[in-house]
């Protein structure tokens, strides 16, 4: 494929994605499909889009350098970013080719006015450099604006873990973890799928999060036949680390009431190793199918999955019928920032608060189902604590039959047990600790098997 189509797609994504909402993960995987892309302009394409997306804020500021009070086309502003991008953070990509790309789209796109308007701003790019960040005074503005976050999300987590932390969260967003998979017990072990992968080629390590895990440090598993034949999973380790921490038992009825994307409901149905039954429920039906979808090509017959409001699920379940139940609530996502680079731009202060209501009603609506002897596991893939130690400390001061179960801690993984994120309520893991998702996770049960009768 030539660079200019390369580029045009790739701005056709960021106007998609930066304008209209579109996810950005799935417009990327759409257009790799549909287009016939070699590896290497997979890569490409994928690091301008993402790389443009997640440094938005930083090229704003680099723009607002060189243009003074202009009213830009929507599409100028993103070809200006993402030539930015490519001239600041990518080195094999000499400027000229850049500038050259960008002139070429703008005439493709419109007049000779908009043509040298863009030539002239990214030759003074290339001339005059970039301003220094060090030129902004206010702490949280600086790194607010070095690693493109809003300021006020820079400013809450400061508040809430202090400045070195929310820094340290900031930068980390901005780096590449490594993949990690799930191994399918049912199929194969995870030695003799280390052995596989090594011997064709990959780089990969057994992931101390689950012991079914194992991280991708070097090679794609994407067209690898352990992947297109269900003997693998991706997923990521914190995210793991969720369903092991749901101490499942074979033969137990097991409830997942967030369900999709699935792969924690498929690790649970791997974990009874067919016996027993998942009941998987998301609030849309289509994604309840593709958790359906993903149980089949693993070969799990112990799972379903519907689409319903997990809020409601009291109307087609009785109390008492669950021994084990996962709410992985809907949240801001905060924590996989580095893989949904949108998600900082996208939500607000507000939503925080009414996703934290949402998640409230659903421990409130749900915990009724659970068994006497049974627990909840309550997560979600966000650090911020409005979401997840104050909905926990809240729900539990209104439904005191219920507590922190003591031994979640006990059976943390080692490296776990005495972090910065281990709190009263919980584990919350920061994306920049361990190379993963940023995750929340607690486990509740009866405080006495009578007392809630």
């Amino acid at each position: 494929m030539s660079n200019f189509l390369l580029r045009t797609k790739a701005l056709e994504l960021l106007e998609r994605v930066g304008d209209s909402g579109a996810f950005s993960h799935l417009m990327i995987d759409q257009t790799i499909k549909k287009e016939s892309f070699a590896e290497h302009d997979r890569r490409l394409l994928t690091e301008i889009v993402y790389g443009t997306l997640q440094h938005k804020l930083t090229l704003e500021f680099f723009l607002n350098s060189f243009v003074k009070k202009k009213k830009l086309d929507k599409w100028v502003r993103w070809l200006l970013y993402m030539s930015f991008y490519q001239m600041y953070y990518l080195d094999k990509v000499p400027d000229y080719a850049i500038i050259n790309e960008a002139v070429e789209i703008s005439k493709n796109r419109s007049h000779s006015g908009i043509v040298k308007f863009v030539n002239g701003v990214l030759r003074s790019a290339q001339r005059e450099g970039f301003p220094s960040f060090e030129t902004i005074e206010d702490p949280i503005e600086q790194v607010a604006i070095e690693t493109s976050h809003p300021y006020w999300l820079v400013e809450r987590w400061a508040d809430a873990y202090g400045f070195e932390k929310a820094k340290a969260i900031c930068f980390s967003n901005l780096e590449t973890k490594p993949m990690s998979i799930r191994i399918n017990p049912m199929k194969s072990t995870r030695d003799d799928v280390i052995n596989r992968l090594s011997q064709d080629g990959l780089n990969v390590v057994a992931s101390t999060f689950s012991n079914q895990g194992i991280v991708i440090k070097e090679g794609s598993i994407l067209s690898h036949p352990l992947f297109k034949e269900g003997f693998v999973t991706i997923q990521d380790q914190s995210s793991m680390l969720v369903s092991e921490m749901l101490d499942v038992n074979m033969d137990q009825t097991i409830l997942d009431a967030c369900s999709a994307p699935g792969g924690k409901a498929t690790h649970i149905a791997e974990k009874l190793n067919n016996s027993g039954h998942v009941y998987a429920y998301d609030l849309h039906k289509k994604k309840a199918n593709l958790v359906n979808e993903k149980a089949e090509q693993l070969g799990l017959i112990n799972l379903r999955a519907k689409g319903m409001d997990a809020r409601q699920l009291d109307t087609v379940h009785d109390r008492y019928t669950f021994d084990r139940i996962l709410i992985d609530a809907p949240c801001s996502g905060f924590g996989v920032i580095r893989s949904k680079p949108d998600i900082k731009y996208t939500k607000s202060e507000d939503d925080v608060i009414q996703l934290a209501q949402i998640q409230f009603e659903l421990l409130q609506n749900i915990a009724p189902l659970l068994k006497q002897d049974g627990k909840i596991v309550y997560s979600t893939c966000t650090i911020d604590p409005t979401e997840n130690d104050v909905v926990i400390a809240e729900f539990l001061t209104s439904h005191q039959a219920l507590e922190v179960d003591p031994t979640f801690f006990d059976e943390l993984p080692d490296f776990l047990k005495e972090g910065e994120g281990v709190t009263p309520f919980g584990l919350q893991i920061f994306p920049d600790d361990h190379q993963t998702d940023g995750f929340f996770m607690t486990r509740l049960r009866y405080k006495e098997p009578s007392s809630h009768e």
